[in-house]
This record gives structure tokens, sequence and C-alpha cells, in this order.
């Protein structure tokens, strides 16, 4: 698709430019506290737990994405099923088998160490966001990087923005603990790889022809892959949800891989 931002218009990536000075001490807050709650769950009250939940397999590695990532719209009707410590509860919102399963496998085997966590499907283009105790706080739609892939192509934090070839465009696939931050420009966002500049924030709405408000908007995930690699969400869930959950503590976000075969690691 060729060039579709300079980085001097504040193209996506661009977005997620590394602003140390400005979050090196943020992040570093939110490690240590990050720390402090794995520490504090490593008692052998819950080593037990834990060791339960080793045997439960995890659905982001031990299933073939390929098949899948090619059928978009894999949703499940809506239901509200009843309340369990033992499920995450979706309530009436629709998602996708995967997700349905990666969302329950956090609960049931505590991953996300009781912090607020969020399970981004690619397939779907859609992000939900969950309370510590997996009960939903919101879901959008999202916008992700230009090619399909599960992995930061090699090198790519050494080429510029216009010369990063469209295939190299992809938002990773794994686990991240996450930090709300500030980029370059001042603007907040929640960093889930501070090291290659990956980032979840309002999207972009600089460069008018990319038409990004409008493929949120649209009702199909066809359109949304339009991104360096970065996660584009609507600017009131990012508001009104991220923000809300995610700021002043830490998180964890799953993204589901999309093409990664089974048994891959993250």
């Amino acid at each position: 698709m060729g060039d579709i931002e300079q980085p001097a218009t504040g193209g996506q990536r661009q977005a997620c430019v590394r602003n140390r000075g400005l979050d090196r001490a943020r992040i570093g807050t939110v490690l240590s506290l990050c720390s402090v709650l794995f520490i504090a769950g490593c008692g052998p009250r819950l080593a037990t737990k834990a060791d339960e939940a080793a045997q439960i397999p995890n659905p982001m590695l031990n299933a073939s994405y390929e098949e899948e990532a090619e059928v978009p719209f894999v949703m499940e009707p809506k239901t509200a099923k009843p309340l369990s410590s033992k499920r995450a509860n979706f309530g009436s919102e629709t998602a996708s088998r995967r997700t349905r399963e990666t969302a329950d496998w956090v609960v049931i085997s505590k991953d996300n160490l009781n912090m607020p966590f969020a399970i981004v499907d690619k397939v779907n283009a859609k992000v939900f966001v969950f309370s510590a105790d997996g009960q939903l706080k919101g879901a959008a739609p999202v916008l992700l990087g230009m090619g399909k892939g599960d992995d930061v192509a090699p090198g790519i934090n050494d080429m510029r923005m216009s010369r990063i070839p469209p295939e190299d465009r992809t938002t990773p696939a794994g686990r991240f603990v996450t930090a709300i931050g500030r980029n370059s420009h001042g603007k907040e966002i929640l960093w889930l790889d501070y090291k290659n500049s990956i980032s979840m924030h309002p999207v972009v709405t600089s460069i008018p022809k990319q038409r990004r408000p409008q493929r949120l908007a649209s009702p199909t995930p066809l359109d949304n892959r339009i991104s360096f690699g970065c996660i584009n969400v609507p600017p009131e869930f990012f508001t009104d949800v991220i923000h809300r959950h995610f700021s002043g503590t830490a998180g964890v976000v799953y993204v589901m891989p999309e093409t990664r075969r089974a048994g891959a690691s993250s």
C-alpha cells in the first residue's frame, strides 16, 4: 500500500515514539508495583492455585489461528451468563470463542495477578477490558498494524517510519504488562511494549485520507488494518475505560495471535 504516513505529520508509530524523559520514572514505579504484586501472590496459599492453573491450557498458546484468521466475525451469540468466580463475565457483549476461552483462562489461572486486564482480538479487531476479577468494563473496535503477523520485525526501530514495509507494520501478539504514560507530544497513551514503541492510544486523526475514525465505525473488521503497529481505540473509550481502569496501576493486555502456529510461545 506504500507509505501512508510521514513522520512529520504525527503518524501512528510516531505517536508511540518513546519519550524516555517523561515516562522512565512512571514506568519504573509501575513495574515496581508489579514486582510487589507478584511477590505478594507467591505465598504458600496461592502457590497451590498456581500449580493447579499450570494444568489449564492457555488458549493463546495451544491453538492454530490460521484458519480462524481467514474468517472474521467468528463471534458467539450475545448471551448473558450467570456470574461465576471461574469464568469471565462478558454480560451480553459479543465475543469470539477464542476470546472467551482466553478471558476464562486468565480468571481461572489468575495470570493477571489481581490487576485489570484487556484482551485484543486481532481477527475481529476488538478490545475487551476487564476488572481484576473478570467483570467486563467495556469493549470497542480497534485499528491495528497494517501487516498481518504476531512479531515485531527485526531492526524496525532503526528504520524511518516511511521506510517500514507494509508487511512489517504489525501489532505483536503476547502478554504485556502495561503502564500509562505520554508520547512525545504529551498525549496520554497506554504502553504495551516500551522497547518497540507499541502502545494503545486514541485514534490518530492527523491524516484525513486514512479515514481512521470511519474505519473504527465501520461494521466489519476488514478495513481496520492501517497503523504502524500501535492499537488505536475511540477517544471516548480511551478516556472512559482505559484511563479509568489502567491509570495509577499496572495492568495486563493480552494481544491474541492471528498467524502463530500451535504451541508457539509468545
